[in-house]
């Protein structure tokens, strides 16, 4: 069969690995984000010793990324605020060094053809993936295909309603200040509260905003896609309790408008966390590997 190779490129570090799908992963390494020569060039060499099983490689990463396979700057990440990373091509490296297809999508892209394939949406023809973390940043399959435009969606920044009396935060987000990345994200609450998000208990009542302002950004993505199941993942997103205080909230803001039969009950089994847990961004780049 072969083996095909992952890459979850983040502003940190570069998961790489080869296998075969979640339970035949053969290798993984973990290599820290510097330069783009030295960074790219220890992944070359990972791959290397596999070269001659290997199939085919999928790339989750970080981004804005140009997808477009008609752009000249096809496979590159145009603008980042990671030193050194603007203009890179994450392709040719690869494609110069092994001589198989590779395969380039954003993280969340890659994650959510992962919960697809073997995770949270398996069956389900549309549906999304939502990280909350450092960013917030979407992925969304429509009738089994990736969602892509003029660019691939951004769905972390998404206007939503702010009551400045309620918060007078004014967002993080370096180029719309309140969207929803500016104020639900992980420096988002860390800047309005003091302190990291993992550092704040369950029940405090910074949980309960970051809930409103989630279930505002998912009401829109509901109303403009519909999906069958939405799947949200990434740090913040650790704290469980998040997840009830989301549904209640959906349920609410919806007031029953869309019939959509997952929605008539306590959205337990329709807002979720992923199924792949960690792993979603590696194992959604194997499954790019191996769609093709």
């Amino acid at each position: 069969m072969g083996l095909y190779g992952a890459i979850e490129a983040g502003g940190t570090k570069f998961l790489c690995a080869v296998g075969t799908g979640p339970e035949d992963l053969q290798s993984v390494t973990r290599i820290p984000t510097t330069t783009p020569e030295e960074t790219m060039g220890r992944v070359v060499a990972f791959f290397q010793a596999f070269r001659h099983e290997l199939r085919a490689i999928g790339i989750g990463a970080f981004g804005p990324l140009d997808l477009n396979p008609r752009s000249p700057t096809f496979g590159t990440i145009p603008t980042t605020p990671k030193p050194g990373w603007s203009g890179v091509n994450l392709l040719k490296p690869l494609q110069e060094a092994l001589r198989v297809p590779v395969y380039l999508e954003t993280d969340v892209n890659a994650a959510a053809v992962g919960e697809g394939r073997w995770g949270a949406a398996r069956g389900l023809e549309t549906f999304v993936y939502l990280t909350v973390g450092t960013g917030i940043g979407g992925g969304a399959v429509v009738h089994g295909r990736l969602l892509h435009g003029a660019l691939h969606p951004e769905m972390g920044h998404i206007r939503i309603p702010h009551d400045r009396e309620r918060d007078p935060f004014p967002g993080v987000c370096p180029f719309h200040g309140d969207c929803l990345e500016g104020l639900a994200s992980g420096p988002a609450l860390e800047a309005r509260w003091g302190r990291p998000p993992e550092s704040l208990p369950w029940d405090d009542p910074a949980w309960d905003l970051e809930a409103e302002y989630l279930a505002l950004g998912l009401q829109n993505i509901l109303c403009i896609l519909a999906p069958e199941r939405i799947i949200l993942g990434g740090g913040v997103m650790e704290n469980r309790s998040l997840f009830p205080r989301i549904r209640r909230r959906v349920e609410e803001l919806l007031n029953r408008y869309l019939p959509i039969p997952a929605l008539q009950g306590d959205l337990e089994d329709y807002i979720v966390p992923p199924a792949l847990g960690e792993r979603a961004g590696l194992l959604g780049a194997l499954a790019l590997a191996m769609s093709g």
